[in-house]
């Protein structure tokens, strides 16, 4: 999900009717350099990927404000699952990543290495968890290449590439031509993310695709456009040899309790005006390494 340190985004709203894809497996090209994996990652067993949500981004409004300088001091669901599992944790992921960016270095991201109008993004201005030059799927590959014992993969994906669809198209990517555009290259990017962490890498643990959980359960809008993606993600990872977390089913029970709200249920980071972030608070976040730790099993 994007996510700067200037501006919050909303999660996106589709008005259509979820669409039922047929996803097609897809083998992208091999790794081009990057940086080898230094330092106190380096007897890592558990590699998490993604967007802002894994990242645990905390929006500039919240109070205590974030110091977007440390990023130690963001936690996100791959630091409380590596706690729960007893396991090291190598986060690479990146606020405003898309799909295509994880893959192709320079393609537009969401505020990862470049925002729509300006060449600078998070990873330009701030320290990730873990540093790296080049795409996140780069280090992805030369961490498995000196962590043979890595025992898990984890990504949450998709929902920039959603974004940027709105950002940039007329109708704001609410055509059934804009939805199964959008889909396909998601579906598409995430089969080739799978095939070259199994393929190029030789990695052949569980590579865990957790789903987006929805901003309002009792909103039909904000419930299909979640689905829509959700199934998008699923599809795609099931298809590959993946295994699918389900961070919309764990946001669901406590938020219907809170009349389908996550935001009042506690799970989004709240803001001094009452409303909420997108991004989750402490008690979403640990609610989706839980839903993890289910996919997988003991």
């Amino acid at each position: 999900m994007r996510a700067t340190p200037t501006a919050a985004r909303r999660f996106f709203v589709l008005a259509a009717a979820v669409v039922v894809l047929t996803v097609l497996a897809a083998v992208g090209a091999g790794p081009s350099s990057a940086d080898p994996v230094n330092g106190s990652d380096a007897n890592g067993t558990y590699l998490a990927l993604g967007d802002s949500v894994a990242f645990g981004y905390v929006p500039p409004e919240a109070v205590p404000a974030p110091n977007y300088l440390d990023a130690h001091s963001f936690v996100g669901y791959p630091e409380f699952l590596a706690q729960q599992l007893d396991e090291r944790v190598s986060n690479a992921s990146c606020p405003g990543e898309t799909a295509e960016s994880m893959l192709v270095a320079g393609a537009q991201s969401n505020g990862c290495e470049n925002s729509l109008g300006s060449p600078d993004g998070y990873a330009t201005l701030f320290p990730l968890h873990v540093q790296y030059q080049g795409t996140q799927m780069e280090y992805a590959l030369h961490y498995l290449a000196a962590h043979k014992h890595t025992r898990l993969i984890t990504i949450d994906i998709g929902a920039n590439d959603v974004f940027l669809c709105q950002e940039t198209t007329v109708d704001h990517c609410t055509s059934g031509a804009e939805l199964i555009g959008v889909a396909t290259e998601i579906a598409g990017n995430l089969a080739t993310i799978i095939h070259q962490l199994r393929d190029a890498a030789g990695y052949s643990g569980p590579i865990v695709a957790l789903t987006y959980y929805s901003l309002s359960y009792s909103d039909p809008a904000q419930v299909a456009g979640t689905l829509f993606l959700d199934s998008v993600i699923a599809s795609a990872a099931i298809a590959n040899g993946g295994i699918v977390a389900d961070g919309f089913a764990a946001f669901q029970g406590p938020s219907l309790a809170f009349g389908g709200d996550p935001c009042a249920a506690g799970l989004l980071i709240g803001l001094p005006d009452g409303t909420c972030n997108i991004h989750p608070s402490p008690a979403g976040q640990k609610l989706l390494a839980g839903a993890i730790a289910t996919a997988i099993g003991p």
